[in-house]
């Protein structure tokens, strides 16, 4: 899409697909049981970290192989052949970029896969302090399933707990006096007589 236009991806001219600002992804098959559902994302603003970048470019890819519209994005093409991306490959993939540099983030080859990326995702919102729900309902998740997966030591999130509990820390609790024969409170006058 551009604004609120839709566009055609494998009709639209390049100049135009190019220009998209919002991208809609539908998935037709989900761990949450949930097929058809379409999930959308705008630009982030970096030129290569972004999700609608990533999409048009792996439309152009299709397009340049006059790939039928109902092709899936994982599809690619080498020597005019089709191939599709799968899971153990982007894991693979992942784990030869760990093993060369992740030691400096404190991970190794056996602690990233591609199904870790949902979880990733869903960090990097918390840490950007993103609502629960929001999170919930952009990776959909069906239940607090999902709060198993996020890392309460993640250093955006500790950081600034110590200055806000001493900036927060000052408050009062309501008092709990017990409640005398009447079903009030009762004062202090009564409570020193006991």
């Amino acid at each position: 899409m551009h604004g609120v236009t839709r566009l055609d991806p494998f009709h639209a001219a390049e100049i135009t697909l190019r220009s998209a600002t919002h991208v809609a992804l539908e998935f037709t098959n989900q761990k949450n049981g949930v097929r058809g559902e379409l999930v959308g994302l705008g630009r982030s603003g970096h030129p290569h970290w972004c999700p609608v970048v990533a999409v048009i470019q792996r439309v152009l890819h299709l397009r340049l192989h006059q790939a039928a519209p109902s092709t899936p994005l994982y599809t690619y093409y080498d020597r005019n052949r089709p191939h599709s991306i799968t899971t153990c490959t982007l894991t693979s993939q992942l784990r030869h970029t760990v093993s060369a540099i992740g030691a400096q983030w404190g991970i190794g080859p056996s602690d990233i896969s591609i199904r870790s990326l949902r979880s990733s995702g869903a960090m990097a919102l918390l840490c950007a302090a993103v609502d629960t729900d929001k999170i919930r309902l952009l990776g959909r998740w069906r239940s607090d399933e999902m709060l198993r997966y996020l890392h309460v030591q993640a250093f955006p999130i500790v950081a600034p707990l110590a200055t806000q509990m001493l900036q927060h820390g000052n408050f009062a609790l309501i008092p709990n006096n017990p409640l005398n024969s009447s079903g009030l409170l009762r004062g202090p006058e009564e409570l020193s007589s006991h």
